[in-house]
């Protein structure tokens, strides 16, 4: 006869394989889906989204997750029973404060949403998305409600995707962040030896950018054995498994770097799944513990290691001859230093280290507007101008380049754009803690490899999937709580060493 925690873990592993097989759906939306398919669609994904609700909020899967956990009460916090009593105790409690026509309304919403934004984003028509925006923060008001908050309405939404997290830590952090930053790009603006990136700026051949594409994403780790690349409007990482773990990315054929540096971003969420323990496969647990710390390891390979000078050493001789006219006479510092510029510009994800972070403040300050009714939809394109220019001295030629480019807010998904900076934060204070406790990854990334940092990473991080929170994680980790000092100490040295500062 199974024991309670057994029978538990049945009911986990059915809600876990009916909550991918809707991962698959959305993932084939954005990727293989044809136009006229959306209703449909939509349909399918709202109609499974509400019975996999229900089967997870039952009355009896609550006295089942109570009865298992006092069957192994005493079981050693690290170990993954433990683990997944705490967190399914916590997402069942959560999803039951959300009512089934909720979550089925919610479904409908955002399916007809995001097929509404591509079409916006793609003709400049922020008027025809307008109505579906204010449903996207009508829905957001409401789930916020439903969840519950002490302090502010905000706290409620960034809970569900950075456990634990306070907008008032968030802001205090994010002041710190540009309290450093600014004086670091004004020196930059003011003394720095200028930077040319008219390398990036030519025709790449769309077939070449897919092929190298695949190249540098196994060059740092990402196993496509378990993987795959494929196309869409705006790029994302999605897991059905630990054994199937899809990246995208989006091709520009006169700008190398968006399909470039997205891929390596996309790989490095991917790799953080692959890399959970088998053990942990086909529940909760088999999924990056929070998405800055998720964010992290997409930051770290994109950046700290894909912006590396020994990445590039080693593997530009292979983009050189992918690509022999554009790359004529060009040296691998050439690339490192253009890859490197900083400069304002109007995309988030093609955003250089030191801005990027001014674009996730933006987006912070405007969902908390929208969240607590002090923005409407209506003003939306115009309140996003108004802090472009504030933080960044630009101002989006048209609202493709503005509101319309992140397809966040075609879901209630506010909350989430906070963890894109933390993610920058983590990064830099795991990596320190690596070199630290293995010089040797060092050495290897001088030469362009990546084997023992991963290696770190696995052992550390990605092994242990959800079963810490990420407050536990970093603790854990590096012998501190999230801090930002890691990351200026790299901004800092490696960009003052870029500029000659």
């Amino acid at each position: 006869m199974p024991t309670k925690y057994e029978t538990l873990l049945e009911k986990i592993y059915e809600i876990n394989d009916l909550n991918k097989a809707l991962s698959v759906l959305s993932w084939d939306r954005e990727v293989n889906m044809p136009p006229a398919g959306i209703t449909g669609r939509v349909q399918q994904m709202t109609t499974l989204s509400r019975f996999t609700h229900e089967l997870a909020t039952t009355d009896e899967l609550g006295e089942l997750i109570e009865a298992a956990a006092a069957e192994i009460d005493g079981a050693d916090y690290d170990s993954d029973e433990a683990s997944l009593i705490r967190l399914v105790r916590r997402t069942y409690a959560d999803a039951r404060k959300l009512p089934p026509d909720f979550v089925a309304r919610v479904s409908d919403v955002s399916g007809h949403a995001h097929h509404a934004w591509v079409a916006a984003r793609a003709n400049n028509d922020f008027a025809a998305y307008e109505s579906w925006l204010a449903q996207i923060i009508e829905l957001s008001q409401e789930m916020s409600d439903y969840y519950g908050y002490e302090d502010e309405k905000y706290d409620a939404l960034l809970d569900k995707y950075e456990t634990d997290m306070l907008t008032s830590e968030v802001r205090a952090i994010f002041d710190a962040v540009k309290a450093e930053l600014v004086p670091l790009r004004q020196a930059i603006d003011e003394f720095g030896s200028p930077v040319d990136d008219s390398i990036l700026h030519q025709s790449y051949e769309i077939s070449k950018q897919q092929t190298f594409a695949r190249y540098i994403a196994n060059a740092i780790g990402y196993d496509f054995s378990r993987g795959h690349l494929g196309t869409v409007v705006h790029p994302f990482a999605i897991s059905f498994s630990r054994d199937d773990c899809r990246i995208t990315t989006r091709w520009n054929p006169d700008f190398l770097s968006p399909a470039l540096f997205g891929t390596l971003h996309e790989s490095g969420h991917a790799m953080y799944e692959q890399g959970t323990h088998s053990d942990l496969a086909r529940t909760p647990l088999a999924r990056g513990t929070s998405l800055g710390v998720h964010e992290s390891q997409s930051r770290m390979m994109e950046n700290v290691v894909g912006r590396s000078r020994g990445f590039w050493q080693t593997h530009f001789p292979m983009l050189k001859a992918t690509f022999p006219e554009n790359l004529n006479g060009a040296t691998h510092k050439d690339f490192y230093r253009a890859i490197n510029k900083v400069q304002p510009g109007f995309i988030r994800v093609e955003a250089d280290e030191l801005t990027y972070n001014f674009h996730i403040i933006l987006r912070f300050e405007l969902e908390q507007a929208m969240l607590n009714g002090e923005l409407a939809a209506a003003d939306v394109p115009a309140a996003w101008n108004d802090k472009m220019q504030a933080l960044l001295g630009i101002v989006p030629p048209t609202d493709t380049l503005g509101c319309l480019q992140d397809v966040h807010w075609t879901r209630p998904m506010l909350g989430y754009f906070p963890t894109y900076a933390l993610g920058n934060l983590y990064a830099a204070q795991f990596y320190e803690t690596a070199v630290t406790q293995n010089p040797a990854i060092i050495d290897e990334m001088a030469q362009g490899r990546t084997d023992s940092l991963v290696a770190w990473l696995v052992e550390n991080i990605h092994q242990h999937g959800k079963k810490y929170t990420p407050r536990e994680l970093v603790q854990r980790v590096t012998g501190q709580p999230l801090d930002h000092a890691a990351f200026i100490r790299y901004a800092t040295t490696k960009f003052s060493d870029i500029y000659g500062l």
